[in-house]
């Protein structure tokens, strides 16, 4: 049995995974500050984690010591880092806030696992929750068909309603589903450099020092338990909250802006038996479903779950600098190296997060 310590373990995804990490009789310890813009319901959450065992310490990843010591008094032989600030329009209002938490966070947590080897405690792995958004624009196809990366749409396009992926010189290219082992990362945001960054320290800061790093980088999670009132969580969150609340969707450029919506349960599903891997992977691997779905027809699907009038939405042409046209994953590696294949559809997932979000609000 393992003694695994997660960072950001009362949140979306962690909470769950260190629930069922813990029933599959693993000792689980939670590292997590409580932030309340992502933790609707900290007292519940903390009971929910104790009565299953789950040993858990308030603490910021920033605190080095407090981090050491929620390292050796969890005995932790692994970590997963899931503690980071998420959300691509706040880390341009916040950047240092994102570049402390994520950048330096991660930064704290290779010294306190040095720190945690002086006491005894030897970590033997670190799995990171990456993010898909390190790719910025991904891979596309140019016209005689050679993957490349495309650059970052430009603003004066998108005022225009030209909202195609593009090369350096110009030239539209059409969007393929992204692979670690082959797209080129092209951060397109504060929050997506400082993603990246997290990578690369990991990778860095703990070669040679004989503990694990693996990392998994993630679509669009989404499911029940998604906060629905941090306007900087997932677009489906927000879009039940905004129906629920009598509002009309405002669909951005021309309702064509594709993502890879991955269950909350799938995601867990992927760490946990990235955990129990007898050998990490070398490989970076991408976890989504697989599919590509237009925000258009998510909302239409969410408008038809909750019996609205199909005018509860409209295109407005609207766009964001530094929003990604085409993010879909290509899973072929996750299910290769991992074992693991997404288990819930969106139709079935949208049905259970509209459902939750009914009975919340």
């Amino acid at each position: 049995m393992l003694n695994v310590l997660i960072t950001g373990g009362a949140g979306f995804i962690g909470k769950r995974l260190a629930l069922s990490l813990s029933g599959a009789g693993h000792g689980v310890a939670v590292f997590d500050n409580l932030q309340p813009q992502v933790h609707p319901d900290p007292e519940g959450t903390v009971q929910e984690l104790r009565q299953a065992g789950v040993r858990f310490t308030v603490g910021n990843v920033l605190d080095g010591a407090a981090l050491t010591e929620a390292i050796t008094a969890a005995d932790a032989d692994m970590i997963v880092h899931l503690a980071a600030e998420t959300g691509t329009g706040q880390s341009y209002e916040l950047p240092t806030h994102y570049c402390d938490v994520n950048v330096t966070g991660t930064a704290r947590l290779i010294e306190a696992i040095r720190a945690a080897r002086n006491k005894g405690t030897e970590v033997r792995r670190v799995l990171l929750a990456g993010s898909r958004a390190v790719y910025g624009e991904g891979a596309c196809r140019d016209a005689i068909g050679r993957e490349i990366t495309a650059v970052p749409r430009l603003s004066a396009d998108l005022a225009a309603g030209d909202f195609a992926p593009k090369d350096t010189r110009g030239c539209r290219l059409d969007p393929v589903p992204s692979r670690a082992s082959t797209t080129v990362p092209a951060p397109a945001s504060i929050y997506a450099s400082t993603k990246l960054m997290q990578e690369y320290l990991l990778r860095q800061g703990l070669e040679q020092s004989g503990v694990e790093a693996a990392i998994l980088r993630l679509q669009n999670v989404y499911g029940v338990g998604q906060s629905l009132y941090n306007p900087y969580t997932g677009v489906l969150s927000i879009f039940a909250q905004q129906l629920l609340d009598g509002q009309t969707l405002n669909i951005y450029e021309d309702g064509e802006i594709t993502r890879d919506f991955v269950y909350v349960t799938d995601v867990v599903a992927a760490f946990h038996r990235l955990c129990e891997l007898a050998d990490v992977p070398n490989e970076t691997l991408d976890i989504g479903s697989g599919q590509g779905a237009t925000i258009f027809n998510v909302a239409c699907m969410m408008i038809a779950e909750l019996g609205l009038d199909k005018d509860r939405l409209k295109i407005s042409g609207q766009f964001r600098p530094g929003d990604i046209r085409f993010a879909v994953a290509d899973i072929s590696a996750a299910e290769r190296v991992l074992g693991w294949t997404p288990k819930v559809s969106l139709s079935d997932g949208i049905g259970a997060l509209v459902n939750w979000a009914r009975e919340t609000a």
